[in-house]
């Protein structure tokens, strides 16, 4: 796959301009291999206390395993979302007032067949052409293959209409080494990969959206507030505990981090009709 030849020194904006033109990118190295492998053991811990199975459909994959709502499962998962080196890439697609939209695990084991192709704003009802409203993150917990699942991708593809559904795409892999992180336009026509191996293909979705749009996995509900409130200040943002443009997301007049259990700033938000 070309990937534009990136490095673990390639800038933002190298970054950024390949996710224009392919519609993707590759940050080499973000995770070391050890880890990487905290999150794959961490990840089989919770598999079996959650005793996790495949799904019957064959987009979430009947021989691969996925874990939901990562970060009420420990401290470990809050740094994925603000990772110093991928947050910048996500937040030059979209904005700085993006949000967390899911955050989960996808193994993909032996005899695996291939995920349809899609794109992953092909449910949000937006006319073309529109500004990014997601922008989507796959974590290597091990090497990504052709052979093993390595996700799918058919470069370019962001700059034109939605798929059709469960219809035969020329795609590449998208082959990584462990603790590389592919960044993709949401519109980008994708999906898993066929695992023709003996060995497990394990990935951290980190999925993100625009502010204005609604978070695929209720993250208002599903973390509790009293979790939330030793979130840093950056992870409580993005799951949705501040407002977008100074007006989205507000409860009168004040940031919904104002109601967080402790301590915090209780102070109203500056709210974009303040700003006239």
């Amino acid at each position: 796959m070309d990937t534009g030849a990136t490095t673990s020194t390639t800038t933002t904006a190298d970054h950024l301009a390949g996710i224009a033109e392919r519609g993707y990118t590759v940050i080499r190295g973000v995770l070391t291999a050890g880890e990487a492998d905290a999150y794959a053991d961490d990840l089989a811990r919770l598999e079996a206390e959650l005793a996790t199975v495949p799904a019957t459909n064959e987009f979430e994959g009947t021989r691969t395993l996925r874990v939901y709502n990562l970060l009420r499962h420990g401290e470990m998962w809050q740094r994925v979302p603000v990772h110093p080196r991928v947050l910048p890439v996500v937040e030059g697609v979209l904005d700085a007032g993006c949000l967390i939209s899911s955050l989960s695990s996808i193994r993909i084991m032996a005899g695996e067949t291939p995920q349809p192709i899609h794109s992953d704003d092909q449910v949000i009802p937006v006319l073309l052409p529109d500004p990014p409203v997601v922008c989507n993150t796959m974590w290597a917990l091990t090497d990504f293959t052709e052979a093993n699942g390595a996700t799918r991708l058919v470069p370019g593809s962001h700059s034109g209409d939605k798929p059709h559904f469960g219809k035969h795409y020329d795609s590449v892999a998208a082959e990584m080494a462990k603790g590389d992180v592919l960044v993709w336009h949401g519109r980008l026509w994708h999906g898993g990969g066929a695992n023709t191996t003996d060995a497990d293909r394990i990935g951290i979705a980190m999925n993100y959206c625009a502010g204005w749009v609604r978070q695929q996995e209720n993250q208002q509900l599903g973390l509790s507030p009293e979790l939330v409130a030793t979130f840093e200040p950056r992870l409580q943002e993005l799951v949705g505990y501040g407002t977008y443009m100074g007006l989205i997301g507000h409860i009168e007049k004040q940031s919904p981090s104002a109601l967080l259990p402790g301590d915090g700033d209780k102070a109203s938000a500056r709210m974009l009709w303040d700003l006239a």
